[in-house]
């Protein structure tokens, strides 16, 4: 089984990050697509646009949002099983552009992930 890392879009590239994906909705500000160093962009892995509007980075909803962004996560499986294929062949590291790095979908995702491993 391969290790499932989180990173800011923002923080250097390092050759040892995998592959890289970028796993917001959005593109992040500021950033140049092509100094990125991306592998792919799974937008469909993101919460949705109402999920992730309601939610707006409010650290009382996380609880909430977590159980919403599975459920949501559970209807994806097509989108997610290429994913899992990558991540058992090497290091795969998912790229969000939220401040927080305790309360983010980047966590939901990764624990998401490491369950159907």
């Amino acid at each position: 089984m391969s290790k499932i890392q989180m990173k800011r879009i923002y923080d250097d590239y390092h050759i040892n990050d995998g592959y890289r994906i970028l796993i917001d909705r959005l593109w992040p500000r500021g950033v140049k697509k092509e100094e990125a160093h991306l592998n792919e962009w799974c937008k469909e892995l993101a919460p949705s646009t109402e999920l992730r509007k309601w939610y707006d980075h409010d650290k009382d909803k996380f609880l909430l949002f977590k159980e919403r962004y599975q459920d949501e996560l559970k209807n994806k499986s097509e989108d997610l099983s290429p994913l899992l294929e990558i991540a058992k062949a090497q290091k795969v590291t998912l790229l969000y552009a939220a401040k927080d790095p305790n309360n983010n979908h980047a966590i939901v995702l990764k624990d998401f992930l490491n369950s159907k491993m």
